[in-house]
């Protein structure tokens, strides 16, 4: 497709006589296109596309197009003013795909330059597969953002987009990105206009429409091209990337055919693809309808839609609903236009393997096999098959049971149309199951964009622009990922993980699949096995490496809560998954070890100097190409992002300009070293090449190559350091569009922690991120060999992210194992493996020993579930012992319950029991924990060295107990204690318990046990109470269980290094004899031991390092409120790795300014300080809400790097940032911080930087240097009023006032005395004197709060609202004269009333009016200022106003700036807000203003003027207020038909208006054409609230929307909205002037405004100077045709100056309809204005009167003459074909008023004659040529439906049968607008009179009956068989229109009744044939018997008469032969 938009053309030469009227024609390859004309212009604007069809021949670089501009000439030829030639050299090259041609030079004939010049665009689509020239390609060069063609929206960086398929798939995410990814309403509108050439005869078409699961269908109507106009709208709720992939469907159905084939046609198109489009919608666009089933058959007719999504906030597009008849063009306005035709495309895909799929099935089955001697094998219980899934088609392999490894080796063959709007193939593995539904193994997507190119990925900058490539992919495995592989019977909760919903938590296989793409050539078989030799070459591509990988953990912090000991697993696939069995084991978890508590708020692990270490070999794909330059675009992108946030921050805290060319000069040549040095690895002699592997290269190199230019151009050409910021982005998105690599085989390395042997928290780390590459030091991961900071995540997470499980700081190391060595340059520390058991003991009557351990063996693993031995254990392969076997404690094991408590509190139970009704005595175990152990008495327990004893044991009362403590309780056996307790003594009670407690503190600096490395029990051994976790040092008195740990060293043997570690495969030894004992049922046991007993690496630090932290809190923003007074009370927790610390609560504010300086003294650090420093732990804040009562809550998390300092002489304080703070995933406002860390050298504290001041004893202030510089600042306010006050506690707010805070100060207004009576603030300007900070980023928010004064002195808050930017209010105070803001008209009211004086001489006036009314209405304006010129003639010639139409409220208009120019509307909100809705609770509105402004610092400087003063009155006014509702534009329906009943209801103040007896019935577009009048007090009233309401008789009424107008703001607005200016000064007429004030009044006051002189009048008020000009009226009235309505020249000319100075003018405006059932969307339009008239200015101007349009009765009269050639259907009795003929007729929308003609029988030769007449009679609407149809659908309907319907004729021929069906014979439809030439005699009537519908009609072609009035001749009516028109005959007729007025002049009736005349209509002369024979017996006889059969009758006479002689004689013939013998009478 070609696209030319001509613009305009400049300097056209005049001619003698006036301007020319310009043309312009372009001609390409002789096809000719030109523009309408443009009258009387020499530099005229055209701004039209005129669109070339390429008919799939691409351009060449010899291409070009011939412009000429013409002079119009209305008769004759048009004159040539000027031509140019383009050459289209560069489109056909594709170096871009849009020219702009500027300023083209014009010459003559004789090739002169006339001095004019014609600008235009030109916009190219190669049709799809042309392949561009090379040869033609040459460098392009870029200029700033061009313009594309009709639809090429510009895409970011200045390169215009194209309409092309691949193009769509690429820039779909473009616009998606600002969706939030949460359910959210949506609305598809689809609105079907019309069919065409639908196939069939006599068919009754009907459209549905399916969406997300809805059906809507349109009525049913008649004929092949019939005309629908319905709109239907869909409503979801959905997650946006959801109902991207949902469908629209059009089916079109024929209703008259009850067989199953009624279906006639569909078309199929994805939301997405309507969503991606400009403004999200498609308009009045033609469908091709095709047969979804068979793919090879043609077009079956077409349907024109629009179509359109509506997001939140999303403004519809306004339809316009004009005659379109250059829209009816089908070829050149089909939706997928010619350029990109659909083909079908086979997607080939071969499933060849999986591996590693998990467990999904009982092993019932199987252990009942095992037990009948069967094998069993538990790791296959699983069936599974693969479906692939794209665009709604699904195929599936074959089913391979009892398998993990399935081959499956089969092709799926998807037959998709191509280019496809679906988006991304998902396959899904299942498990097979023969009873239930089957399960979801996993789930995995193949992201077309990703696999395939449209080739104009990298278009515009080069010049080359790639050839694209098909979807390809692989061969390669795919990972799955889903929830956790351990398979339990239960039902799994995760299984959604299964589906692709939410991130995979653990690895579940993979497949290897290859796809390929063939264009068309149908396939046989959806699903075909995969030969041999593919799967002989796909061998290749499974070669595997080994890899190893090593993860050291650094520390483990922010636990929430201890619990049970904690271990981490590491694992890579299934390679070190701890409780998987086909894997060898490795040491692929940590040690347990228990948690710690920090101090403050956290817990952590202690793992001290010793960290634990995990290595994991495992055996993959080597796919290092593609991970290492995956890994050096991210490096590039990542380099470009840290410097892109530098210049960011930069900009925004308004860095000097020297300072951002710095940071962007560093940015510019880092990028272009970069991508310099870095070049994308070769992929020669690489393994597991595959084709998308070539095209992905070749995509990255030139984008990187695109990038490089753009970044040479930038640096020799930008000037504007902002500007570039845009361009620099769509870089960074196009590289982080590259990163993505779809091939990636190698499984992501998944952490678990565990608690106890619970999986509790998972994180997913891609392999590529910690892979480690020889290639180049930049293609290493990102984190490879780096320590990195994780923070887990509960596996689908419910409360997203609400907490955080842990935050761990792991270092990874991935590689080859080839390149091991390369490991030990990465490693830190010391290695050390250990093979370890425990010796268990027990204690039995006093002595330890082995016989009390019951279940557990002597020697055991830590769990103590595994039987070990030392003898078992053997070193692995390459390993050797180092040492003997030596008893060590574990320490993290052994933490106390005080371990990081400053204070603590001892608990015991004291319990007691007794008979029932007993004594009390002491228990027979009288001391216990909560759980009921024993433990040691109050006397035993001695208070641990390093504590002092608080107080002496008391009881705890705090809890339901008695006043002595005692709690009470009933035993049940087999229990020995009470399950649960009351407070209360009952007889029946039989055991009773206190806590007692007693608090102990730490002695500062006194070390206690545990920091002394105390050993504890000499023989290293470690006690409890139970066989459990809880395990202590010290022996106590109740414990009865002991153990302890052996270990022993290994060593490698003749490696060294770190390497080392990745020899440890297997386990160290397993139990051989357990397989013995026990008749051989422990075969299992071998296989858990297998893994049980692996050997436990770690690595040692020689020391820490010590460094000192600072972490400066300064403030909060915009943070949730989650207390009931609208505030939260907060606090920040702040952590760093093992350390936290908490700041104070701030009360009440959701804006808190801390000052805090939190020092964190002695941060002791294992690990190189280098590397620590290039990635240094985060600090993390965790904002809570402090409350009274319950836990408090929490407001979010926010994270920040601190500034490493590693020297004491860097100086330089870190700078303060605002940091997002983020809730469930979601962000929740943002905190202002910094922080940094030092390193400690010579270990004092001298070399730390000065403490901060204090503030009171414990607080640090954030010091000088880092807190902002702040300025004296004043702050004035106007305190309007306030607004709208909901309840507070169920009573009104009766007397409030306001305080604003800023910065620390407050100030508050009078209090309201009455709000009901004036709800306005006496004393309307505060003050306020703040220290602001000089940068805008640090300014602290305005805090409003409004407070209500109640009885008993109580003032709640009762609204607040925080105002965060002042950026806006920020004023120079001395720059102008104040602005006076005394408001126009409030300040009216001095001026006193003046009436308005209309003289009307005579009662001629009024006759002229009455003429004048019926030709001219307030309709005929509205149209003449939209445009419909054909609606409103007579308007337009007598040269009276027009009026502005709006498409939107007059308060989004920008040049009125929202009417807020006098004050602004704030929300006030109060309350908590709800989890679900985002928006808190508005309870009321402020009105008001600020001004900022800064103060002087020296006291003795006089402060500059203050900003408001001269104010009007605060008092109530009474006003007039008139409402007119012109019309309503796309509602949303209420009814189950798809329709509305719409009325009006309008409420003001306590009065409202309900116009319900004006409905509109079935009215989705209601005119309503009313005008309402109320009255109301300002400011009390000033929401006007407009409903639109849906009439229902038996149901309540339904609210369909409503808009609110803000009638206070239009009143106090200095741009006069309360009454728009019309453009002329009218006494009489229908314009008449209707303000209370006459224009010189008001340009009076505006001056007063503006502080000018008052404006003076001279020459009778034809010149008016105003402001320092001189006006004149015939300036302004040059042109204009003075009418009889004008008043005086000095009301005109104040007018036109009025409208010279921005105010509103006289409009209609366009207001959206809400409603709360879908609050966000758009619920329709309201079309309508308001004026406002105080009543103080007397009495206003008459109102319009705007009632609409009725429609006119009109007749057509058709007489059917006669027919001819009609097909000859019948065959008679006696063999001759004929036909008895008769013509039906009826106007669409009317069928039940069809006519018929009486019965031509028996014609012969197919001519009929019947001079016969239909009548029939119309509403028609001549402005808008339509007929308006009114009738009830149903008989049950209460209303007529109206629908308008274009005037058509539609007449047929049938052939009449009396015992059967009649037989149909042809049909013709006749527009009456464009009504096709008849022919004046029968022979030259044929079917080319018929247009076909696809190409445009030529105008002569057509006549409107309506102009022509009467026509008569021969039409061709015709029938379809099998898609090809037939003849079916010619008809005569004579087709009159009249109207209602002729009717009665000139009668006439319906057939040949009376009265017959105009003209008479005789009987038709009809051959003697024609009769019927069953009513016509004589002429039966005669005409059919007679005349055929004559002669056979005669003969049969003869015949008959011959036989008698014959018969006589035989029998007379004996009797005479006797005689003659006998001769009796002789």
């Amino acid at each position: 497709m070609l696209r030319v938009a001509v613009e305009s053309a400049a300097g056209l030469p005049k001619k003698k006589l006036g301007s020319p009227d310009p043309v312009v024609s372009v001609v390409f390859k002789d096809e000719k296109k030109k523009t309408k004309s443009i009258s009387n212009e020499v530099n005229p604007v055209w701004n039209e596309t005129l669109e070339f069809d390429l008919k799939g021949v691409p351009l060449d670089s010899s291409s070009y197009i011939d412009v000429l501009v013409k002079d119009y000439e209305t008769l004759g030829k048009d004159k040539l003013i000027g031509s140019a030639k383009v050459s289209l050299k560069d489109l056909a090259s594709s170096q871009v795909k849009s020219l702009p041609v500027k300023n083209l030079a014009l010459v003559d004939e004789n090739g002169k330059n006339i001095g004019g010049t014609i600008s235009m665009m030109i916009g190219y689509e190669p049709p799809a597969g042309a392949v561009t020239n090379p040869q033609d390609q040459q460098d392009g060069s870029m200029g700033g953002n061009t313009v594309g063609g009709e639809e090429g929206d510009v895409t970011d960086s200045g390169v215009p987009g194209v309409g092309e398929p691949g193009q769509k798939l690429r820039t779909r995410t473009r616009k998606r990105h600002n969706l939030a990814n949460k359910p959210q309403d949506f609305q598809i509108r689809v609105r079907v206009i019309e069919g065409r050439q639908l196939p069939g005869n006599n068919i009754k078409p009907v459209v549905k429409v399916h969406v997300c699961g809805d059906t809507h269908r349109t009525r049913i109507r008649k004929g092949n091209n019939p005309y629908f106009d319905e709109i239907f709208f869909f409503n979801v709720n959905m997650l946006p990337c959801e109902l991207f992939d949902e469908t629209v469907s059009f089916r079109v159905y024929n209703s008259s055919s009850f067989r199953s084939d009624c279906l006639m046609g569909a078309f199929k198109l994805d939301i997405g693809y309507i969503y991606d489009e400009p403004a999200h919608c498609i308009m009045k666009k033609w469908v091709l309808l095709s047969d979804p089933d068979d793919s090879s058959s043609g077009a079956k007719g077409y349907i024109k839609v629009s179509m359109f999504v509506v997001g939140t906030g999303d403004e519809p597009p306004v339809e316009r609903k004009e005659e379109d008849s250059d829209k009816d063009d089908v070829e050149s306005n089909l939706l997928l236009p010619a350029g990109i035709a659909l083909r079908w495309v086979t997607l080939k895909l071969k499933v060849f393997r999986a591996e590693d799929v998990p467990q999904m099935d009982d092993s019932i089955t199987q252990t009942l096999k095992a037990a009948f001697g069967g094998q069993e094998n538990k790791k296959n219980l699983v069936d599974p098959f693969v479906e692939a899934w794209f665009a709604g088609k699904k195929l599936c392999t074959q089913i391979i049971e009892k398998n993990a490894n399935p081959e499956w080796n089969q092709q799926l063959n998807l037959q998709v149309k191509f280019p496809s709007m679906c988006e991304r193939i998902k396959l899904t593995v299942f498990d097979w199951d023969r009873l239930s539904g089957n399960d979801a193994i996993g789930t995995t997507y193949l992201d077309l964009s990703k696999i395939a190119s449209s080739g104009g990925e990298v278009e515009g900058e080069t010049g080359e622009s790639e050839m694209g490539f098909l979807p390809t992919f692989g061969p390669c495995y795919i990972c799955l990922y889903g929830s956790q592989r351990e398979f339990s019977g239960l039902p799994d909760p995760y299984d959604d993980l299964n589906l692709g919903k939410g991130e995979g938590a653990a690895y579940r296989g993979r497949v290897l699949v290859e796809l390929s793409t063939k264009l068309d050539g149908k396939s046989d078989k959806p699903v075909e096995e995969i030969s041999s030799d593919d799967i002989l070459v796909v061998q290749k591509y499974q070669r595997r490496r080994k890899y190893c990988l090593c993860a050291v953990f650094h520390s483990a912090t922010m636990i929430q809560e201890p619990g049970e000991p904690i271990q981490f697993e590491v694992s890579i696939g299934n390679y070190g998954n701890k409780m998987d069995q086909t894997c060898k084991p490795l040491a692929s978890t940590t040690q347990y070890s228990c948690a710690v508590f920090d101090g403050n708020n956290y817990y952590y692990l202690p793992w001290g100097d010793t960290k634990p270490v995990i290595s994991i070999t495992s055996f993959w794909e080597d796919i290092s190409h593609r991970l290492d330059s995956l890994n050096i675009i991210l490096y590039i992108s990542n380099r470009l992002q840290t410097n892109l946030s530098m210049l960011k921050s930069a900009v925004q805290s308004k860095a000097t300009d020297a300072r951002l060319v710095e940071i962007w000069l560093k940015l510019i040549n880092q990028l272009m070293e970069d991508i310099t040095s870095l070049k994308i690895p070769d992929l020669e002699g690489k393994p597991n090449l595959t084709t998308l592997d070539i095209q992905i290269k070749k995509l990255r190199d030139s984008a990187l190559e695109s990038i490089m230019e753009g970044a040479k151009r930038l640096f020799e050409e930008a000037t504007d350091v902002t500007k570039c910021l845009c361009i620099i982005e769509t870089w960074l998105d196009k590289l982080l569009q590259l990163a993505e690599e779809p091939q990636n085989s190698m499984p992501d390395v998944i952490i678990w922690m565990l608690r106890g042997e619970k999986r509790v928290a998972y994180t997913r780390i891609p392999a590529y991120q910690v892979l480690h590459s020889s290639y180049c030091e930049q293609a290493c991961g990102q984190y490879c060999g780096k320590n990195q900071t994780v923070f887990m995540q509960y596996p689908m997470d419910n409360k997203k992210g609400l907490k955080i499980p842990v935050q761990i700081r792991v270092n990874m190391w991935l590689g080859l194992a080839t390149e091991e060595k390369k490991f030990n340059n990465y490693a830190e520390g010391m290695f050390n493996v250990f093979a370890e058991l425990y010796e268990n003991q027990a204690q039995v009557l006093g002595k330890w020993g082995t016989t009390g351990l019951l279940n557990r063996s002597k020697f055991s693993d830590v769990t103590g579930k595994v039987k070990l031995k030392q003898e078992y254990f053997m070193p692995p392969v390459g390993w050797e012992w180092e040492g003997d076997w030596r008893v060590e404690p574990e320490k993290t094991l052994l933490t106390e319950a005080d371990a990081g408590h400053t204070e603590f509190v001892d608990e015991v139970y004291e319990n007691e029991t007794r008979f029932p009704g007993g004594e009390w005595k002491l228990a027979a175990e009288p001391y216990t924990d909560v759980n009921g152990e024993k433990v040691q008495g109050l006397t035993e327990i001695a208070c641990p060295p390093g504590w002092n004893w608080e107080d002496n044991w008391t009881f705890d009362g705090n809890r339901a107990v008695d006043e002595k403590g005692w709690e009470y309780g009933v035993t049940f056996p087999p229990d020995d204690k009470p399950k649960s307790w009351v407070a209360a003594e009952k007889m029946y009670h039989v055991h009773r318990r206190r806590r007692m407690i007693r608090p102990r503190k730490k002695i500062p600096g006194v070390k206690t046990a545990t920091d002394k490395k105390d050993t504890g029990d000499a023989e290293g051994w470690e006690y409890s109470s139970l066989i459990g976790w809880k395990f202590h040092r010290q022996q106590r008195s109740s414990d009865t269980f002991r153990r302890r740990r052996w270990r022993r060293k290994m060593a490698p043997c003749g490696r060294v290094g770190a390497s080392a570690i990745f020899k440890l495969e297997g386990a160290l030894g397993v139990d051989m004899e357990a397989k013995v004992d026990e008749k051989g049922t422990k075969a299992e046991a071998s296989v858990q031991q297998f893994g049980a007993n692996r050997p436990t690496v770690s690595c040692t630090f020689d020391g820490p390092n010590a460094y000192h932290l600072r972490v400066y809190v300064y403030q909060a923003r915009n943070l949730s409120a989650l207390d009931n007074d609208s505030f939260s009370d907060p606090y920040v927790h702040v952590s760093f790795l093992h350390h936290s610390q908490t700041t104070e609560t701030i009360q009440s504010t959701l804006n808190p300014t801390w000052d805090q300086t939190l020092i964190f003294k002695n941060v002791e650090i294992y690990g190189d300080p280098q590397s620590l420093a290039q990635n240094p732990p985060r600090v993390v804040m965790e904002i809570f809400d402090s409350d009274q009562v319950g836990k408090d809550e929490m407001l979010g998390r926010s994270t920040c790097v601190p500034l490493v300092k590693l020297t004491s002489g860097v100086d330089g304080s870190p700078k303060l940032l605002w940091e997002p703070v983020m809730h469930k995933n979601a962000p929740a406002g943002e905190v202002l911080v910094a922080a940094e860390l030092i390193l400690k050298t010579k270990g004092n504290d001298t070399e730390l930087p000065l403490t901060p001041a204090k503030r009171g004893e414990k607080l640090y202030m954030v010091p000088q240097g880092v807190r902002p510089v702040v300025q004296l600042t004043a702050i004035e306010v106007l305190a309007w009023g306030l607004r709208n006050m909901k309840t507070y506690q169920l009573a009104p707010v009766t007397s409030p006032s306001l305080v604003v805070e800023c910065g620390g100060e407050r100030v508050l207004t009078a209090v309201i005395k009455n709000m009901k009576k004036c709800p306005n603030f006496q004393g309307n300007v505060l003050f306020l004197k703040v220290l602001l900070p000089k940068e805008e980023m640090y300014a602290p928010p305005i805090v409003l709060k409004v407070i209500d004064h109640r009885p008993f002195g109580r003032k709640p808050v009762v609204g607040q609202c925080t105002i965060s930017s002042l950026e806006e209010f920020r004023c120079d105070p001395n720059a102008t004269v104040a602005e006076v803001a005394m408001c126009s008209k409030m300040s009216l009211m001095a001026a006193g009333p003046r009436d308005l004086h209309v003289n009307i001489d005579d009662g001629r006036q009024h006759l002229l009016e009455a003429q004048e009314k019926e030709s001219v209405d307030w309709w005929s304006k509205f149209y003449a200022s939209v445009g419909v010129n054909e609606k409103c003639r007579p308007y337009l010639d007598k040269g009276y106003d027009t009026l502005e139409v709006y498409d939107y409220e007059l308060e989004s208009l920008n040049e009125f700036m929202g009417l807020t120019d006098f004050c602004k509307t704030f929300k006030l909100q109060r309350g908590k807000r709800e989890s679900d809705s985002d928006d808190p609770a508005v309870v009321g509105e402020f009105k008001g203003s600020f001004k900022v402004y800064p103060l002087p610092d020296d006291p003795g400087v006089a402060p500059p003027p203050r900003q408001f003063r001269e104010l009007p009155d605060s008092v109530s006014q009474e006003c007039v207020v008139r409402i007119y509702v012109v019309q309503a534009i796309d509602l949303q329906p209420k009814d189950n038909n798809g329709k509305c009943d719409p009325y009006i209801k309008i409420s003001l103040g306590k009065n409202s208006i309900e116009d319900r007896d004006n409905y509109v019935p079935y009215a989705l577009n209601p005119v309503f054409g009313r005008m309402f009048e109320m009255t109301c007090f300002l400011p009390q009233d000033k929401d006007l609230k407009i409903a639109v309401y849906d009439f229902d008789l038996l149901t309540r009424d339904e609210k369909v929307g409503e808009t609110v107008i803000d009638l206070e703001n239009r009143f106090l607005s200095h741009f006069g909205s309360y009454c728009g200016l019309p453009q002329t000064y009218c006494i009489s007429g229908p314009n008449q002037w209707r303000d209370q004030l006459k224009p010189s009044q008001i340009l009076e006051h505006h001056a007063r405004l503006k502080g000018l002189s008052r404006p003076r009048s001279e020459d009778n008020g034809n010149t008016l100077s105003f402001g320092g000009r001189l006006y004149c009226l015939s300036d302004f009235e040059a042109n204009k045709k003075i009418h009889e309505h004008l008043g005086p020249p000095s009301e005109r000319i104040a007018l036109h100056v009025l409208r010279t100075q921005g105010l509103v003018p006289e409009h209609v405006e366009t207001r959206t309809l809400f409603s709360s059932f879908q609050p966000t969307l758009p619920q329709g339009k309201l079309q309508m204005w308001v004026d406002i008239f105080p009543k103080s200015l007397g009495p206003p101007g008459p109102p319009f009167d705007i009632s609409p349009r009725k429609a006119k009765k009109y007749f057509l009269r058709v007489i059917v003459w006669n027919t001819s050639d009609v097909v000859l259907d019948e065959t008679s009795i006696t063999g001759e074909n004929m036909s008895d003929i008769y013509v039906k007729g009826w106007m669409p929308g009317m069928e039940e008023e069809k006519q018929k003609t009486d019965v031509h029988y028996r014609s012969l030769d197919g001519d009929g004659n019947f001079n016969w007449r239909f009548v029939f009679g119309f509403e028609y609407l001549p402005a808008e040529q339509l007929c308006l149809v009114s009738k009830k659908e149903h008989f049950w309907n209460l209303d007529k439906s109206e629908f308008r319907i274009p005037p058509k004729l539609i007449v047929q021929i049938w052939d009449n049968d009396k015992f059967s069906l009649d037989d149909y014979l042809g049909a013709i439809e006749l527009d009456l607008h464009h009504l096709i030439n008849p022919s004046k005699t029968p022979e030259k009537c044929n079917l080319s009179m018929v247009p076909d519908g696809t190409t445009h009609p030529k105008s002569d072609q057509f006549k409107s009956l309506f102009d022509q009035k009467t026509v008569r001749g021969w039409w061709p009516c015709y029938m379809d068989k099998d898609g090809k028109k037939e003849l079916g005959g010619k008809v005569e007729l004579t087709l009159e229109i009249v109207n209602e007025k002729e009717a009665d002049e000139r009668p006439a009736g319906k057939g040949r009744d009376e009265p017959n005349m105009n003209p008479k209509l005789d009987p038709p002369k009809r051959p003697d044939t024609s009769f019927f024979w069953f009513s016509s017996p004589c002429k039966t006889l005669k005409f059919i018997v007679w005349r055929k059969f004559k002669w056979m009758f005669i003969g049969l006479v003869v015949l008959i008469l011959v036989l008698l002689f014959i018969g006589i004689l035989f029998y007379s013939l004996p009797n005479y032969i006797s005689m003659k013998i006998v001769k009796p009478f002789n």
